[in-house]
């Protein structure tokens, strides 16, 4: 990569859980996953600090809610972990996120250290209330993870979801503190919109969008089912920069292949 000048953006965990620590500690749900964490991230800032300077905490962070053992090496099944279970692990994960943000200025303050989240921008089915009401309930469960790294500090609308749920966090001593070491930007993957409703059993189920959702009956459909939203981009992308403020970076978008051959996706950023 130097040979030709490129400049490496390295992710720090990429749905990598080590098996063991799946197996002996249940992945993010156990707090002492943040020592572990810091303690690789520790030695590879070390090592690469010389010959990286772009750094990702974690891959698709908000996708634990989403895919708990892929993400979060959360071992217990979907349908046994409760919420107190899975946003306590959340909880562990962003503290671990900001804690090796901050060890990372600290070794090289030149490091610039971003989270990356799931993009997926959501539609109303229509223009009821409550169909729109839905729209923001849906997407808030993947701000709280940007808004916590940009801003460092959990948003009041996850607090009233909480409270409205029965999940009470554990913070320990010093987590309000480690959580205000932000990130320096943003990055994101972005495959695909949803769309959604107040009341969803009334609508046709997307079985190929990663979320699942209700068929939204103006786009057109990939191989897999996938919506295609370019649009959906260019809202994730204003969106995001009227939010925080912060530089942003496309950093997943659409599979590779064997070859460069990417009229469809060309076809697709003259669309954005």
């Amino acid at each position: 990569m130097a040979k030709y000048n490129i400049e490496p953006l390295v992710t720090l965990s990429h749905y990598e859980m080590p098996l063991n620590l799946a197996r002996e500690y249940n992945g993010w749900t156990n707090r002492k996953i943040i020592g572990f964490y810091e303690n690789y991230v520790r030695t590879v800032f070390k090592r690469y600090k010389d010959k990286v300077k772009y750094w990702l905490t974690f891959n698709e962070v908000n996708s634990v809610l989403h895919a708990p053992f892929m993400l979060g090496g959360i071992a217990t099944p979907m349908e046994g972990l409760s919420k107190q279970e899975l946003y306590q692990a959340v909880h562990h994960e962003l503290v671990g996120s900001a804690s090796i943000t901050k060890i990372g200025h600290e070794i090289k303050p030149e490091f610039k250290i971003g989270c990356m989240v799931l993009a997926m921008p959501a539609y109303g089915m229509t223009a009821t209330p409550l169909d729109q009401l839905a729209v923001p309930e849906f997407e808030n469960q993947n701000y709280l993870f940007s808004d916590i790294h940009a801003r460092g500090k959990y948003p009041n609308y996850i607090k009233y979801y909480f409270k409205d749920n029965g999940i009470e966090i554990q913070f320990s001593p010093g987590d309000d503190e480690i959580l205000k070491n932000t990130v320096n930007f943003i990055s994101f993957s972005y495959a695909m919109s949803e769309a959604t409703a107040h009341n969803p059993e009334d609508y046709k189920v997307v079985k190929g969008n990663i979320l699942g959702g209700v068929e939204n009956p103006y786009l057109e459909k990939s191989e897999w089912g996938w919506a295609i939203d370019p649009i959906g981009l260019r809202l994730v992308l204003d969106d995001f920069y009227d939010r925080y403020q912060l530089p942003l970076f496309i950093v997943e978008n659409g599979p590779d292949g064997p070859t460069v051959e990417d009229d469809y996706r060309m076809i697709t950023f003259k669309n954005t």
